[in-house]
């Protein structure tokens, strides 16, 4: 097959962020995701169904089919990758490397890109803690959940922080949320909407909205989710 145009390749990508397990998703979320008009997102999605990458109706939404998932996993493994070797080797900050990544992932070669991973000694995760998939396209499961669901006395390590959004990880950072952190929630006032967590020692009192996107891995034998 003919290499995809970014276009795709960024469509198969949101795809898969947005149902990593195989879900189907409807055009609005696409459309929201990819900041593109639902007309857009159906023009599109006909064309990639065209070339077996996803299987698309109307009003079930579109999924991935094996080839499409595996050119998906392959831009997230660049993305990843890359990220990484922004912040390892040039100095990046790790908060501000996303949108470099996101331009780079089309243009490198595949051989560039095997001699990159192979300077950093092939590592595990980006600088967000997401598992980087490895060359046959296997990614690294785990049992996290979102450090909102936690109950009050709940204690979790941090593994995952979302890197699309540049002001809130920059937050997160200096907060000391990031990937490796222990967390304890210290209370849950659910009508307020209002969150206690200690971390490094450090109390931090937020909404759920300043929480969502990090992913955390629970103690084992604490409160879970609510």
């Amino acid at each position: 097959m003919p290499k995809l145009s970014r276009s795709k390749q960024d469509y198969l990508k949101a795809l898969y962020a947005l149902g990593p397990e195989g879900e189907a998703v409807v055009t609005s979320r696409l459309a929201l995701r990819l900041a593109v008009s639902p007309p857009s997102v159906t023009h599109m999605l006909g064309q990639l169904a065209a070339q077996r990458l996803v299987t698309h109706a109307p009003r079930a939404g579109a999924r991935l089919t094996a080839k499409g998932r595996r050119e998906a996993v392959e831009m997230v493994r660049r993305h990843r990758i890359l990220e990484t070797f922004l912040v390892r080797v040039l100095g990046f900050d790790w908060s501000e490397v996303h949108d470099d990544a996101e331009i780079l992932e089309h243009h490198i070669s595949d051989r560039v890109l095997e001699a990159i991973d192979r300077l950093m000694g092939h590592p595990a995760e980006d600088p967000h803690g997401h598992p980087i998939p490895d060359r046959r396209g296997r990614v690294r499961r785990r049992d996290l959940e979102p450090l909102s669901s936690l109950r009050r006395g709940a204690r979790a390590t941090v593994r995952e922080i979302r890197d699309a959004d540049g002001p809130r990880m920059a937050r997160w950072k200096q907060t000391g949320l990031v990937p490796g952190a222990q967390v304890r929630v210290r209370e849950v006032r659910a009508l307020d909407d209002v969150f206690e967590i200690e971390v490094g020692g450090k109390r931090v009192v937020t909404g759920s909205e300043g929480l969502e996107g990090l992913m955390v891995e629970s103690a084992k034998g604490g409160p879970r989710g609510q």
